[in-house]
């Protein structure tokens, strides 16, 4: 029987009440559908605290507005905590014992009495919501409003007067429109739309947006389930938690099956890589932006039970959706007031975005998209199943993204190795060759492959995909000084080849001046994370220096292993290797055990531990 799932000892507990475990269900989590609908409950009671007069804006607290402005993050905090309301009831088949219908329905009413153009709060002023014509973020809000309606139309939109659902018909109109934004806020458009086609209010314009927005996903789709997010290589949980999520859930709740079995399809290929990016302890790989949403993470999972279209079973979806929400919570990712900061577990600014306001994290509603399915749904009531990380080891690319998974099941600890999204070239949490489920990036160069000018390490710039084996990765990129500008007639291919726990990491630098220093960095761990080793194989110094890092998401005072060496003057470039690992198995032997290596011509050869032999050729 698993070991049930404990609260670290520096966390806090859950700040609201929750119902008794059932290990015979739930031998994984403990976990059962109670505890979704509580945790629900809990979230939307601490968010009405903070509302306005009428209930219109949630206006939570927090570091910082975003950059939209005050008005706008309270618009937000309405409308994410309404979708989470909207869920919870409509799961219930409308019935709401809470009465969080009610309150939400007042706020309909006020907020759009007379929508604003002023980005501030006043004391005259305190409910209205933002214009969608002037204040750009509230077109992705409109899409969580335009949600929550489809889901309680009975029970909400059906029992407004008139003159309430004219002004947010008028309200959500201008959504309807091209997307400023070309990634997928064109889905904003497309759900907005198919609650104003389903209530019968400008049918026509509605199914243009619906059908402008599906057309343009088409641009993006790279085949094997994932989606690029817009014309560049973005790769990451915006996958899971908008792109399948908004067309799949559309053709769902408009009964469209010919659209739903294409997309569907592809929300399974999806969650065939997606589903193995989960740690045996709940975690999601801490990869790409908005990472605030946390738990918003298992919404595909959850999405891929209630239309059928999953490679899952049902207990292993519960058991991956409730250990990664029960994950955030033992961790303390909902404060003693019961709301979600803006970080991963307790606050963390250096991971936000400027668009990230105190309502941000309630996008996390999304995860409980699977309320929606009934409580007799065999993913509630099945026994748990274990996840893919903790039954085998798993190396496999991911598409064509350029992305390699890496998985080991003696530790249930998941690696990404990327050389293939680049979104924001030089953000830490884009441009990093590897990601794991147990580390973050620092501010500082984890994971990282840099010449050094003057002393200062270059940055990464765009990855190029450049090949892709069963157990391997490559890439080309272009680094760049400190402020950005290419270092024009450089080039660095880099290449990761897996094996067990090791990470053989390559790099054949061309066109550099002889006598340029590199540096080769390693995993960033918090003294109680997992044990990060670092080896040199070729080209670089023979002693690796350990110095601390700073903070990561996981938490503060981090070391990260660093490796020196120097480019020769051969013309066809000069070859770096290292050996590199992260483990939570107890007691790891040294990186040295790992592998041997010798370079005959431009061909690295490897011979592993347990005499399997490689090779790459450069």
């Amino acid at each position: 029987m698993p070991e049930p799932a404990r609260a670290p000892a520096d966390r806090r507990p859950c700040p609201f009440p929750l119902p008794p475990e059932d290990r015979g269900r739930s031998p994984y989590t403990g976990w059962t559908r109670a505890h979704w609908e509580a945790t629900a409950d809990g979230l939307l009671h601490a968010a009405a605290r903070h509302a306005s007069p009428q209930y219109a804006l949630i206006s939570l607290p927090g570091p910082r507005p975003s950059s939209s402005g005050p008005r706008s993050d309270g618009l937000e905090g309405f409308a994410r905590t309404f979708l989470l309301a909207a869920l919870r009831v409509a799961g219930n088949n409308g019935h709401d014992p809470h009465a969080h219908l009610t309150r939400y329905a007042e706020g309909l009413t006020a907020g759009t009495q007379h929508p604003t153009t002023t980005p501030e709060l006043t004391t005259t002023d305190p409910d209205s919501w933002p214009s969608i014509n002037t204040t750009r973020q509230a077109r992705v809000e409109a899409a969580s409003l335009a949600l929550g309606l489809r889901l309680t139309r009975p029970w909400l939109w059906d029992t407004l007067g008139d003159a309430v659902r004219s002004r947010l018909a008028d309200w959500l109109l201008p959504a309807l429109g091209p997307s400023p934004v070309d990634n997928n806020w064109w889905l904003f458009g497309l759900t907005v739309g198919g609650f104003l086609r389903d209530a019968g209010i400008e049918t026509a314009r509605a199914q243009t947006a619906i059908d402008r927005a599906l057309t343009r996903i088409e641009d993006w789709y790279r085949g094997d389930g994932w989606y690029s997010d817009g014309d560049n290589r973005a790769f990451d949980h915006y996958n899971a938690w908008a792109l399948h999520f908004y067309p799949v859930l559309h053709a769902h709740l408009s009964g469209d099956h010919p659209l739903l079995a294409h997309y569907g399809a592809r929300l399974r290929a999806q969650l065939d890589d997606y589903t193995r990016l989960f740690d045996t302890n709940g975690a999601p790989l801490p990869f790409g932006r908005s990472l605030t949403y946390r738990f918003a993470a298992t919404a595909a999972p959850w999405l891929g039970a209630l239309t059928g279209h999953t490679p899952l079973t049902p207990g292993a979806t519960r058991r991956l959706a409730s250990g990664t929400l029960r994950h955030f919570l033992d961790r303390g990712a909902v404060t003693t007031d019961g709301l979600l900061p803006l970080g991963w577990y307790g606050p963390y600014e250096p991971m936000l975005q400027s668009y990230s306001g105190p309502g941000s994290p309630y996008w996390a509603a999304k995860a409980f998209v699977g309320l929606l399915l009934p409580a007799t749904h065999p993913a509630w009531t099945a026994r748990e199943e274990p996840l893919p990380a903790e039954t085998t080891d798993t190396i496999r690319p991911l598409g064509r993204t350029g992305l390699l998974l890496h998985s080991t099941a003696s530790d249930g600890l998941v690696r990404v190795h990327n050389h293939g999204s680049n979104a924001t070239p030089d953000d830490p949490y884009y441009a990093r060759f590897a990601y794991s489920t147990r580390t973050g990036p620092t501010a500082d160069g984890d994971n990282h492959f840099a010449l050094l000018l003057d002393g200062r390490p270059t940055t990464r710039g765009p990855a190029h995909p450049h090949a892709t084996g069963p157990d391997w990765a490559s890439s080309t990129h272009t680094p760049r000084h400190a402020d950005g500008t290419p270092l024009t007639g450089i080039r660095v291919l880099s290449t990761t080849l897996v094996h067990g726990r090791a990470e053989l990491r390559a790099h054949l630098v061309t066109g550099a001046a002889p006598g340029t220093r590199v540096r080769q960095t390693g995993w960033a761990t918090t003294p109680d994370g997992p044990t990060a080793q670092l080896h040199p194989l070729h080209g670089y110094d023979d002693t690796p220096r350990r110095a601390p890092t700073g903070s990561t998401l996981m938490g503060p005072h981090t070391h990260t292993s660093t490796l020196e060496g120097t480019i020769t003057t051969r013309p066809e470039g000069t070859l770096f290797a290292a050996l590199a690992s992260l483990t939570s198995d107890p007691a790891p032997a040294p990186p040295s055990t790992l592998a041997t290596t010798r370079l005959v011509g431009d061909t690295l050869h490897i011979t592993w531990h347990d005499g399997t032999e490689s090779a790459l050729a450069f």
